[in-house]
């Protein structure tokens, strides 16, 4: 198969439900793949946690061994006979005793391009509103990380990931076309900051930004959001879902991306002689 260039993306974001039964959310999930191929996707996007219902109580209990457990090796298979690129929201990883909130990509080959470990925890005490402390059952990640789809550089996060402009501020230093962010706001933070934050990722690094929700069930312990979304680099709502299970087909056009590069050449006036954002783990 031929690579993606900067115009022939048609991105799926996979709006799923998610329930108590691991196998069947994985299947769901592989079945929403194939629909997206037939609808002429070359690029899948799940939500956080579509495995598993988000909830500290059952992360250890649903977690797997990366690459080698039950959703890798469906996600992995899902990639290669529909020759697309699959970004596998997130899942618990279970590794060295310990439980992350992992994303996985897979290219149309079924191969494990790329595995981004959350590393802002949702910690979050608000009264009267939300208390959640994700930190009570799983580690943090510790590294950025990118991958290739063809020509375009794209930069992943989850969730809480997105409140931290550092962190993509470094991915468009990168050279980051585009940023995914499966996430699972709930329904007291989504109002107000789920569509802003994804915005502002979008219109301050000039990129393209996808964040993938689960549906909402009025009936969890947690409850999502939805509004899975996908905003052009002009910070422009391009698709957005509703709470409900569904899908969104998007086509996304990277020349709008050099467009506003030149129009508006922030890249280039930023005054790394007052200010800068550094990777420390690479000095750069």
């Amino acid at each position: 198969m031929t690579s993606p260039t900067s115009s022939d993306i048609r991105a799926a974001v996979l709006q799923l439900s998610v329930t108590a039964d691991k196998s069947a959310n994985i299947a769901i999930a592989v079945k929403r793949i194939q629909q997206a191929k037939s609808n002429g996707c070359t690029l899948a996007v799940l939500p956080e946690c579509f495995t598993t219902p988000y909830d500290n109580a059952l992360f250890r209990k649903y977690a797997e061994i990366i690459p080698d457990g039950e959703t890798c090796k469906a996600l992995s298979q899902a990639a290669k006979s529909n020759k697309m690129y699959v970004v596998g929201g997130s899942i618990p990883e279970l590794c060295d005793n310990k439980v992350y909130n992992t994303c996985t990509v897979w290219d149309p080959n079924g191969n494990l391009i790329a595995k981004h470990r959350k590393v802002h925890l949702f910690d979050v005490n608000i009264p009267g509103s939300t208390c959640f402390k994700e930190s009570n059952a799983m580690s943090p990640g510790n590294t950025l990380n990118t991958f290739q789809m063809g020509k375009l550089k794209v930069g992943l996060g989850i969730c809480h990931d997105m409140r931290f402009s550092e962190m993509a501020a470094l991915y468009q230093k990168q050279g980051c076309d585009l940023l995914i962010y499966p996430g699972a706001f709930c329904t007291e933070l989504g109002p107000p900051h789920w569509s802003l934050l994804i915005r502002f990722r979008a219109l301050e690094n000039q990129t393209f930004v996808i964040a993938a929700s689960p549906a909402r069930d009025t009936k969890s312990n947690y409850v999502a959001w939805g509004h899975s979304m996908v905003v052009d680099p002009w910070g422009k709502i391009v698709e957005e879902a509703n709470e409900k299970d569904m899908d969104l087909y998007v086509d996304l056009d990277f020349t709008i991306r050099e467009n506003i590069k030149r129009q508006i050449p922030t890249g280039n006036q930023r005054r790394t002689d007052i200010y800068d954002t550094i990777d420390v783990k690479n000095k750069k």
